[in-house]
């Protein structure tokens, strides 16, 4: 088995960020949506669909720490800039699991009186589910394993990777992750796959 295996290939990648693009312009339409970036991992997402939604909207980001489970919670380390009382929120995740997290965030947002609140995460992690979310708009389901690219990241590195890999043994790769990844983006060719 190879470090490094192509999950979502860079054209697979780029047609499903337009279609939603697409979908999320249409539902819009006749309104000047606010995008909320959850910062770090879904920055990559959406500097990419924003180009693909042709409306006057406007774009924000929040930081919020991991939900902990077993008594901890998450909590806003870095919150909104604007007020969205009365505007039309998309919140845009690169990755939805176990759902906590988001589930905090809905609940926090809901409470300041957005006219709407929906979600567009690029990945759902359906597997960890662990509270309910009414997902929007979803770019690709995925399994439970180790993604980086595409805004993911391995410790802070491989966000740039125009891809979404998997990593079945991060100790394989550690001395050399960007060698794997390019190894892993020649072998797989234009096509790529999703499993």
């Amino acid at each position: 088995m190879s470090p490094v295996e192509v999950r979502i290939a860079p054209d697979l990648l780029r047609g499903r960020v337009a279609e939603l693009g697409a979908d999320i312009t249409n539902a819009y339409r006749g309104t000047e949506p606010l995008l909320i970036s959850l910062l770090h991992g879904s920055a990559v997402f959406l500097a990419d669909l924003v180009r693909e939604v042709p409306l006057a909207l406007t774009v924000d980001f929040l930081a919020i720490t991991r939900y902990e489970q077993g008594g901890g919670r998450a909590r806003i380390v870095k919150d909104l800039d604007v007020d969205i009382r009365d505007r039309h929120v998309l919140i845009v995740e690169d990755i939805v699991d176990t759902g906590l997290r988001m589930a905090y965030l809905l609940q926090v947002l809901a409470m300041r009186s957005p006219a709407s609140l929906r979600i567009c995460a690029f990945l759902d992690r359906r597997v960890r589910r662990i509270a309910e979310l009414p997902l929007d708009w979803v770019g690709f389901e995925v399994g439970d394993e180790y993604l980086v690219g595409y805004g993911l990241d391995l410790d802070g590195r491989l966000r740039h990777v125009p891809a979404v890999l998997a990593v079945p043994d991060r100790d394989a790769i550690a001395e050399d992750p960007e060698g794997a990844v390019a190894a892993a983006l020649a072998r797989s060719g234009p096509a790529g796959t999703v499993r």
